[in-house]
């Protein structure tokens, strides 16, 4: 249904030369976690899904906390950090309207994220559980082919990447991410010193998980 809407509102927009444009969401969530970790990774991938998705991101994303009713105007929201992430009750069933609604949530553990990924979205999501993605899975093969799953972009406990989903009713609502750090290949150039190969790898996953959010398939 959300989506509808939003194709909707974008139609309407286009016809009347409405040019306020939509920002990329960053997830606001209380624990303690460092959420603010990458501060310049949404606007870089901002700016390659403008560039090869033909989108019009603005470069600024939007902060938005787990329990506002902001959530809902955002297609696809991102969340990361490096520690704990947990949800009041409110919270959990504002994410879980957002997310049943037609949003889509990208978590990335960018190193210590994990142990509290799994019990904070059993309270979003009580009924379902995240589950491995085959490589098959159309977030893989979206503008750019992933035959091999996500991206290695760093190195954490010299595990391979993985890419977890929540899947409600035959749709990826949230997409995991896990030993991989995509947000860091999105950042500057400067920030990680990355090889630019990786930075590609990394941009290019994220492009997808927006082309997806947008088509759902």
């Amino acid at each position: 249904m959300m989506k509808r809407i939003l194709v909707f509102l974008l139609t309407v927009a286009s016809m009347q030369g409405y040019t306020q444009k939509m920002k990329l969401g960053l997830l606001v969530y209380g624990g303690g976690g460092d959420w603010y970790a990458n501060p310049t990774a949404l606007k870089n991938l901002a700016r390659f899904s403008n560039q090869n998705l033909g989108t019009q991101f603005d470069g600024l994303e939007g902060q938005v906390e787990a329990g506002s009713r902001e959530l809902l105007n955002y297609p696809i929201v991102f969340a990361t950090g490096h520690g704990r992430i947990m949800f009041n009750d409110a919270e959990a069933q504002n994410l879980r309207t957002y997310l049943l609604g037609g949003g889509f949530l990208h978590i990335d553990d960018n190193y210590g994220m994990d142990k509290y990924i799994r019990p904070a979205f059993k309270k979003v999501l009580p009924e379902l559980d995240f589950v491995e993605l085959p490589f098959s899975h159309p977030v893989y093969h979206q503008k750019f082919d992933f035959a091999n799953g996500v991206p290695k972009i760093h190195e954490h406990d010299n595990k391979a990447p993985k890419g977890y989903g929540l899947v409600w009713q035959g749709r990826l609502v949230c997409f995991y991410s896990t030993e991989t750090d995509l947000n860091d290949g999105w950042e500057d150039p400067e920030v990680h010193k990355d090889p630019e190969e990786k930075r590609q790898q990394a941009l290019r996953m994220g492009a997808n998980l927006i082309q997806y959010a947008f088509l759902g398939k």
